[in-house]
């Protein structure tokens, strides 16, 4: 593999909703395409975002509509939950998905290359793959990478009892209690379900709302909402600092 040459009309660089779109599109209108991935093809929204977060969430929705079922002339006995086999759903359902674009690719004629891209000169793409270093050339290469989620200072995750998103995708324990940092959308998804699931869950929010890029009126019906299932909600507050003992996390907020 090393020191080979390919050549195309476009390279795309990130196969995530951005990369792989403008892929099959170049490839229907006759471009000969290369998508070159470092992790999984669909990206971070397919994989690690959107489309598993809804797959829990709908979980929850369902478990929160069985506590519900007298109102519906229904009886549910005993209801409880599986933890395991929710991520397990969750995770089959970003798999299939996965597997959905591979097929588009295939039928598209696009070239998926997995591995990491880096521009080397004009036109010029070098890719380390598993096998060793690719070279492919293209007149035209479109850079679809994404963003990465930021670290803040004396907040780093160590994946036990403090988590990023994708801790939180694949829980291996229920927590007892949860402080989710940022409401934004997915510190919002996540404390819902985990919320819903019977987490003790506490939101912090640094703006004076919750969802502060929504309009103001979704802001204030979604806080009612989730103080009404239970869910504590703190605005204008800001976590200054975690002390992390065996078991657990004791985090210190500065409000206002």
């Amino acid at each position: 593999m090393s020191g080979m040459v390919r050549k195309f009309d476009l390279v795309v660089i990130g196969a995530g909703p951005g990369g792989y779109v403008a892929a099959i599109r170049a490839a229907q209108l006759g471009l000969k395409v290369a998508c070159v991935e470092r992790e999984n093809l669909g990206g971070i929204c397919l994989n690690w975002g959107c489309i598993p977060t809804k797959a829990l969430l709908r979980s929850a929705e369902i478990y929160h509509q069985m506590h519900r079922a007298k109102e519906f002339g229904l009886s549910v006995e005993g209801a409880s939950f599986d933890l395991d086999a929710i991520v397990k759903r969750s995770r089959g359902v970003a798999a299939q998905m996965n597997g959905g674009i591979k097929g588009l690719f295939k039928k598209n004629k696009v070239t998926a290359i997995m591995g990491e891209a880096k521009i080397a000169a004009k036109g010029k793409v070098v890719v380390k793959t598993e096998k060793g270093e690719e070279t492919l050339t293209a007149k035209n290469i479109i850079v679809a990478t994404g963003a990465r989620a930021r670290e803040l200072p004396g907040l780093e995750a160590d994946g036990d009892l403090v988590w990023t998103y994708r801790h939180a995708l694949v829980p291996t324990r229920m927590p007892k209690k949860l402080l989710v940092i940022g409401s934004g959308a997915i510190g919002i998804e996540f404390a819902s379900f985990y919320n819903t699931l019977g987490a003790d869950t506490t939101v912090v929010e640094v703006m004076d709302r919750v969802l502060p890029v929504e309009d103001k009126d979704i802001s204030a019906f979604a806080k009612k909402q989730f103080e009404k299932q239970g869910m504590k909600i703190l605005q204008k507050t800001t976590v200054k600092k975690l002390d992390r003992a065996k078991g657990k996390v004791t985090a210190h907020f500065e409000a206002g």
